[in-house]
C-alpha cells in the first residue's frame, strides 16, 4: 500500500459516512412525508369555519341554549322566499304549509316555524316575501353537514312551486350556511391562489437560477411542505379545534417559506460547486452554513406563531398551528432530503440552462456569488450611509405613522363573499328590512330562584326590560315571553304559545329566559358590537327591578364582541412575546447586542410600514378598487393587525438573518467592516430579492380572492416583505451596519475571528 493511498483512506471514509448520513436522513424525510400526504387529501372537511373563543360570553350563552334550554332553535337558518302571493293570502298560506311540511321532514331538522305558526310581521318583509325559520339538531353530525342536504331540497321545492309560481326564488342564510360558504370560498380561494402564484414562482426562480432543474427544487420543497402540513393539520383536527384559514395560510406561508429556505440551499451549493468542491462535499457544505442560517431564521418565524397559540380564539390557535407545521417542515425537507438530492445531482443540478441574456450569466451559477452590480450599490451606500438612512427611513417613517389611524372592527362592506348563495339570501333578507334575525342579539335573563320569570314578580322583570329593550332605536324588533302572549300582564298567557316557541325562550329549570333583539337593517356590524358592551354593561338589576338579576349576551355581534376583545386584550402581550423572543434568538445564535437590537427596531419598522399601507389603501379605500372593492372598508378586521405583525415579524428577520449572518462570516474570514459588508450584500441581495420576489407573487395571488379578511392579510404581508426586502435590507440595514463598525458585533460576534484586513471594493 503506498503513502498516498494510506492518506487518501480517511479522505475517503468521511466522504463515505457522510454519504450514508444523508441517504439515511433523505429516506427518514420520505417516510414522513409518506405517512402524512394521504391525510391532506379533502382536509377542508376537517376544518371548521365556527370561531370558538375560549371562555367567551357568546359561546358559554350558545351552549346554554341548546344544553339547558334544549331549544329547537338553539342552531337555526332562515329559509328566504320570494315571488310567492302575500303569506296571508290563501294561495300564499298553501305554498308556506307546503314548505313547512317539507323542511320539517328533513333528516336533523328539529322545527320549522312560520307566520302560519306564529303570526308575527317578522316573517313577513318591508317589500313583500316571506321568511321560514328552520332549526337544526343533527345528533352526530356537524350542524354545517347538513347544508348541502337542505340545498338540496330547497332546490326542489322551488322547482315544485316554479309551474305555478315562474318567479319564485327560495334561499338559505344564518350563520351556519354563511359558515359554510365562507369555508367553500376559503378552500377555492386556495386553489385559485395556487394556480395563479405556481407558474409566476417558476418562472422566478428560473430568472433567478437561470436552469430548470434549479428552479425545480426550491418549488418541490414548498409543495411538499404545503400537502404534509395539510397533513399534519388534518390529524391533529381530531384533537382540535382548527380553523379553515388554515388551508389559506399553510398553502401561502408554503409557498412563501419552503421555497425560500429550498432556495437559499439550492444557492449555497451552486456556490460551492462554482469555488471547485465535488457534489457530496458541496452538499455537506450548504447543510452546515446555509442550514444553520435556516435554523436561526425558522425560530424567529416559529416564535411568532407560538405567541399566537396563547390567544384563546381558535382561529388564531389554528394559524399559529398552521405556521409552526410549515416552518418546520420546510426547515425538515431542506436539512434531511435536499443535501441528499443535491449531492445525487451534483453539476446537472444547472441542466436545462434557460437562454438569458449572456451577461446574466456570469453570475448564474450561484445567487450568493458575488455581483458587481450589488458590490457598487454596497460602496456606495457604505460611502454615504447618513444620506442613504435619512433618504430611506424617513418616507418609511411617514408611512408607519398612518398605522396610528388604524381601526380594528369588522368592514360595514364587503366583509363577506359577494358570490356565496348564504350572503346573496342575506342581501335579499336586508331589503326585506329582516337581516336581523341572523345578526340578532341573544340575551338570556337569569333571575333569582325567588322570582322565576313565570312568577308576578319575575314577568314584571322580564316585560320592564323588554320594553327597556324596545325603546332603543337600534331595535328592529324584541322577541320575548311578553312580546310572545301580546305584552300580557299575567305570565299565564304563555300556555297559549305553541311547546317548540315557548322552548326556546324559557330555560328546563324555569330561572332563565332568553330575549331576542333584533337589530336594525342599518345598524353596522361595528354599532352591533357596541350595542352588545352596552347591553352587558347595563344595570339590569334597576332596570328588572330584581337584585339578583343577571343577563349574558350571545349572537353574531357578540361573538365579534368577544373576538374584538380579546385581541385587543392580547395584542400587547403578543407583540412583546415576539420581540423579545426573537431578541434572545438573536443574541444566541449571532452573539452580538447591536445587531439583535438593531434587527428588531428595522422589523419594527417594516411592521409598521406595512400597516400604514393597509390603513391607506384598504380602510381609507386609497386605490381599494385595484382589489375588487367599491370603496373604503372603514376598519380592518381585527385578527389581521396580531396575525399580520406574527407572521411579518418572522418573516422579515428572514432577510435580516441572510444579510447580517453572512457579513459577520466575511467579517470572521477576516475582512474589515466596510468590505464586509460590501461582500456580504453582493452575495446575499441576489437571494434575498430573489426570494422577496417570490414571496410578494405568493401573497398577491390571496390579495385577488373573495375572502377580505385573507385579502387585508395577503396585501400586508406583500408590502411588508418588498418594504424589507428592498428599502430596508437594501439601503437601510447596510447603512446602518457601516456607521455602527465593530459595535455590531459586540460582544462576542467575533470572538475567535483573525484581525480585519482590507480587501479590494468596487468603486
Amino acid at each position: 500500500m503506498t503513502q498516498s493511498t494510506v492518506q487518501l483512506e480517511p479522505i475517503l471514509n468521511a466522504g463515505r459516512d457522510a454519504g450514508r448520513r444523508r441517504f439515511w436522513l433523505a429516506m427518514s424525510g420520505f417516510a414522513m412525508a409518506l405517512a402524512l400526504l394521504p391525510f391532506s387529501y379533502r382536509v377542508e372537511r376537517r376544518l371548521e369555519a365556527v370561531v370558538h373563543i375560549k371562555g367567551g360570553e357568546s359561546e358559554k350563552v350558545d351552549l346554554e341554549l341548546a344544553q339547558r334550554f334544549q331549544s329547537p332553535y338553539a342552531h337555526r337558518l332562515v329559509l328566504v322566499i320570494t315571488g310567492i302571493p302575500d303569506p296571508d293570502s290563501a294561495k300564499g298560506a298553501d305554498a308556506l304549509a307546503f314548505l313547512t311540511s317539507s323542511l320539517r321532514s328533513v333528516p336533523g331538522v328539529s322545527g320549522a316555524v312560520s307566520s302560519l305558526d306564529w303570526p308575527d310581521s317578522l316573517f313577513t318583509g318591508n317589500n313583500g316575501g316571506a321568511l321560514i325559520i328552520v332549526g337544526l339538531d343533527p345528533h352526530d353530525e356537524t350542524i354545517e353537514a347538513m347544508i348541502p342536504e337542505l340545498r338540496a331540497r330547497t332546490d326542489w321545492l322551488q322547482g315544485q312551486l316554479r309551474s305555478q309560481y315562474p318567479h319564485v326564488k327560495l334561499e338559505i342564510t344564518g350563520e351556519t350556511p354563511l359558515n359554510y360558504d365562507l369555508r367553500k370560498v376559503s378552500a377555492d380561494d386556495v386553489t385559485h391562489a395556487e394556480e395563479r402564484a405556481m407558474p409566476v414562482t417558476l418562472v422566478l426562480l428560473v430568472l433567478a437560477f437561470g436552469s430548470l432543474v434549479a428552479a425545480l427544487l426550491p418549488l418541490g420543497v414548498g409543495v411538499l411542505s404545503i400537502s404534509m402540513a395539510m397533513g399534519a393539520a388534518a390529524l391533529l383536527a381530531h384533537y382540535l379545534r382548527l380553523s379553515i384559514l388554515v388551508q389559506n395560510l399553510a398553502t401561502m406561508l408554503g409557498l412563501g417559506l419552503g421555497i425560500d429556505y429550498g432556495l437559499l440551499m439550492v444557492s449555497r451549493f451552486r456556490e460551492a460547486l462554482a469555488e471547485g468542491y465535488d457534489p457530496g462535499y458541496a452538499a455537506d457544505i450548504a447543510a452546515r452554513q446555509a442550514g444553520r442560517t435556516l435554523i436561526i431564521s425558522a425560530t424567529t418565524v416559529a416564535i411568532g406563531f407560538t405567541a399566537l397559540l396563547t390567544v384563546p380564539i381558535s382561529e388564531l390557535r389554528s394559524i399559529g398551528v398552521a405556521g409552526l407545521l410549515v416552518t418546520v417542515l420546510s426547515v425538515m425537507l431542506c436539512t434531511f432530503i435536499v443535501p441528499w438530492v443535491l449531492g445525487l445531482l451534483g453539476h446537472r443540478i444547472n441542466a436545462f440552462r434557460v437562454g438569458l441574456p449572456a451577461r446574466q450569466f456570469k453570475t448564474r451559477d450561484s445567487l450568493c456569488a458575488a455581483s458587481e452590480r450589488w458590490m457598487r450599490w454596497g460602496s456606495f451606500i457604505t460611502r454615504r450611509p447618513w444620506i442613504a438612512l435619512l433618504a430611506a427611513g424617513i418616507p418609511l417613517l411617514i408611512l408607519a405613522f398612518q398605522a396610528r389611524r388604524i381601526s380594528p372592527g369588522v368592514p360595514d362592506h364587503h366583509s363577506l363573499p359577494a358570490a356565496a348563495e348564504s350572503v346573496q339570501a342575506l342581501n335579499t333578507l336586508q331589503s326585506m328590512g329582516r337581516s336581523g334575525i341572523v345578526q340578532s342579539l341573544r340575551v338570556i335573563l337569569e333571575l333569582p330562584p325567588h322570582s322565576p320569570p313565570l312568577s308576578p314578580a319575575g314577568w314584571l322583570a322580564v316585560s320592564r326590560l323588554t320594553q327597556h329593550f324596545q325603546s332603543d332605536p337600534r331595535s328592529e324588533e324584541v322577541l320575548s315571553l311578553p312580546t310572545l302572549t301580546g305584552m300580557s300582564d299575567s305570565a299565564t298567557a304563555v300556555d297559549d304559545v305553541p311547546e317548540p316557541i315557548r322552548q326556546s325562550f324559557l330555560r328546563k329549570d324555569g330561572e332563565a329566559t332568553l330575549i331576542e333583539l333584533l337589530p336594525t337593517a342599518a345598524l353596522s356590524p361595528n354599532e352591533q358590537i357596541r350595542w352588545v358592551r352596552e347591553v352587558r354593561s347595563s344595570d339590569v338589576a334597576a332596570i328588572t327591578g330584581v337584585p339578583g338579576a343577571v343577563l349574558r349576551v350571545g349572537g353574531v355581534p357578540a361573538l365579534q364582541a368577544d373576538y374584538d376583545s380579546v385581541v385587543k386584550e392580547r395584542l400587547p402581550k403578543v407583540v412583546l412575546g415576539v420581540i423579545l423572543g426573537s431578541l434572545l434568538a438573536l443574541l444566541i445564535g449571532l452573539r452580538s447586542l447591536f445587531a439583535a437590537v438593531k434587527a428588531i427596531l428595522l422589523n419594527l419598522l417594516s411592521v409598521g410600514a406595512s400597516f400604514g399601507a393597509l390603513v391607506v389603501v384598504f380602510q381609507e379605500g386609497h386605490g381599494s378598487k385595484l382589489f375588487g372593492l367599491d370603496g373604503p372598508t372603514g376598519s380592518v378586521y381585527p385578527i389581521v393587525p396580531i396575525l399580520s405583525f406574527a407572521i411579518v415579524f418572522g418573516l422579515s428577520m428572514d432577510y435580516e438573518v441572510f444579510l447580517v449572518a453572512r457579513v459577520l462570516e466575511e467579517r470572521r474570514r477576516g475582512l474589515s467592516e466596510r468590505s464586509a459588508v460590501i461582500e456580504g450584500l453582493a452575495r446575499t441581495a441576489g437571494l434575498i430579492t430573489s426570494a422577496a420576489a417570490i414571496m410578494i407573487a405568493v401573497f398577491t395571488a390571496f390579495t385577488l380572492g373573495s375572502f377580505l379578511v385573507v385579502q387585508m392579510l395577503g396585501f400586508t404581508l406583500a408590502v411588508a416583505v418588498l418594504i424589507d426586502a428592498t428599502v430596508v435590507r437594501m439601503v437601510v440595514g447596510p447603512a446602518l451596519l457601516q456607521l455602527a463598525g465593530d459595535w455590531n458585533w459586540w460582544p462576542f460576534g467575533l470572538y475567535g475571528a483573525p484581525a480585519a484586513s482590507e480587501k479590494g471594493i468596487v468603486p
